[in-house]
């Protein structure tokens, strides 16, 4: 009597289906964010020794427990100078964000909507973006006139303005992310994903409503 065996599974079969899993990863990572800024994993490390992420995603710190900023300054993409730190009492909303980035693109509109209303209420915010990986400054003033951002945006090619952000801090460590400062120009709200208008007014409206 014999015994039947189960049909072996070629390695070039086995292979195959390895492959496709693997792009099948990739391909839904990257509807979630554009990449790393430092291509290292995401900061574990807290912000002052304390931080709390929200089911939304958003890390936030108590105010006794933020850090300052770094200063952020340079050309940007209209060709003019900034410094954040001249913006101290207003709310600072950090974008990051690159031309090539499809989470980028989807968020911008809300980011536009918001900046503008905010400015027509008398509101004491500042929207600043950070614009990276983009290699001309015509791709990146494109994407602004595209979605009608009004707002400036330091050009930073090479990632160098994110390098400033001390270790252990809420650093903007992917593409997109979204740092929310408050008066004092301490870091007090990140999340490193698009947002809608909801999620970027819940950044906001509470660092506004400090005394």
């Amino acid at each position: 009597m014999s015994l039947s065996r189960a049909p072996r599974r070629s390695r070039s079969t086995s292979g195959r289906a390895t492959l496709l899993t693997a792009v099948t990863l990739a391909g839904a990572l990257t509807l979630t964010a554009c990449g790393d800024a430092d291509g290292g994993s995401k900061s574990s490390g807290s912000a002052g020794g304390n931080y709390v992420v929200g089911s939304t995603g958003i890390a936030t710190v108590a105010k006794a427990d933020r850090t300052d900023a770094p200063k952020l300054d340079g050309e940007t993409v209209d060709g003019k100078t900034l410094d954040t730190t001249t913006l101290k009492g207003k709310v600072v909303v950090l974008n990051v964000w690159g031309s090539w980035c499809p989470p980028c693109r989807a968020e911008a509109p809300y980011f536009a909507k918001v900046a503008k209303e905010l400015e027509a209420a008398g509101q004491p915010v500042a929207f600043v973006g950070i614009n990276t990986r983009d290699n001309t400054k015509q791709a990146a003033t494109s994407f602004e006139e595209t979605y009608g951002i009004t707002y400036p945006s330091l050009f930073d090619p090479n990632g160098k303005l994110m390098l400033r952000f001390p270790k252990g801090t809420l650093n903007p460590n992917a593409i997109p992310s979204t740092l929310i400062l408050d008066k004092d120009g301490k870091i007090a709200a990140r999340t490193l994903a698009a947002v809608n208008e909801a999620k970027l007014r819940s950044m906001i409206d509470p660092l506004l409503a400090e005394k």
